[in-house]
């Protein structure tokens, strides 16, 4: 069966066509833009009109993708800036109404497990590692741990300086270790996830345009990944959108996001971990080859109010 699956992330709105077949996602096509949807919403706790309206005009797209590749079901599932937004429900009933989605909004829990899925086989004692713009998941065979380390949410509340000050990189990195040391995990092998972790798995390979095939599957050492927060946090925005293979709109948290990166990778004392192409969106996907067939019907409770 050919499905689409929709992330609405705090930083980045993604999409994946692919087909479903004996319970693995043969992908068609990836698509990840940069809509902010998380903008404000750590101080505010509200979905602001901008970041709304950025995710509207790249859903209008991917709807008119998903519908040219022939997906016959399609999931949009929503993460953590819906989940601490006071009007994300009213936000997912508009999109369900306004583009005929099925809709989920994941709780913490439901995203560490619909991104092991989306990995797939891992070796024994291994933690999934998913940094998002609101959120990390730390995911193994036993263990789902969230957290509210995300980076445009320490971005938001930490790095108000240009380049960050030295005193911003410190209360940065010592909120990240306070809150990791509430947790007991271990692990012997390590797999990143998300944006973040193939950004700078990217930038450690010297890509100059983004080649999927040669970061999936790429081992991203610690020494590497500190070698590129020095060298990021050292530049003022407007340098770190001129960074040759980073995302221009990628570059105001992907300061945050490393140094989150680089002390999950101390905290399980992993020297290395190995890149994944494949996450939540992969096991959205195979959520959607459930869901059933889709039929006109009423708006849902919250459609067009919440904003």
């Amino acid at each position: 069966m050919r499905v689409a699956a929709i992330d609405l992330g705090t930083n980045t709105t993604r999409l994946l066509v692919g087909d479903v077949v004996a319970g693995r996602v043969d992908p068609l096509v990836r698509r990840s833009t940069i809509t902010r949807l998380g903008e404000g919403v750590d101080a505010r706790r509200r979905l602001l009109p901008f970041p709304i309206a950025r995710v509207r005009n790249c859903l209008s797209d991917y709807r008119r993708e998903l519908e040219s590749l022939g997906a016959e079901r399609a999931l949009v599932v929503g993460t953590s800036a819906i989940r601490d937004a006071e009007n994300g429900e009213a936000f997912l009933g508009e999109i369900e109404w306004s583009y005929g989605f099925t809709t989920r909004l994941l709780s913490g829990e439901d995203e560490a497990e619909l991104t092991l899925r989306g990995v797939g086989e891992l070796a024994a004692e291994t933690v999934v590692v998913d940094v998002g713009g609101g959120s990390t998941e730390l995911v193994s065979s036993s263990d789902r741990i969230t957290t509210n380390l995300g980076s445009v949410r320490l971005n938001e509340r930490f790095l108000d300086s240009d380049p960050p000050s030295a005193d911003e990189l410190l209360a940065l990195r010592d909120t990240i270790r306070a809150v990791l040391s509430e947790h007991d995990l271990s692990a012997v092998h390590g797999v990143g996830v998300a944006g973040t972790v193939t950004s700078l798995a990217a930038l450690d390979l010297g890509l100059v345009e983004y080649d999927s095939a040669r970061v999936h599957g790429h081992l991203l050492s610690e020494a590497g990944v500190a070698a590129q927060l020095g060298r990021l946090a050292a530049l003022a925005l407007a340098e770190r959108r001129e960074v040759p293979g980073l995302e221009p709109e990628r570059a105001p948290v992907i300061v945050a996001g490393a140094a989150i990166v680089l002390e999950v990778m101390r905290y399980l004392d992993l020297r290395e971990i190995a890149v994944s192409e494949r996450d939540l969106l992969d096991g959205a996907a195979l959520e959607a080859a459930k869901l059933p067939e889709p039929v006109e019907g009423d708006a849902p409770p919250g459609a067009y109010t919440c904003c």
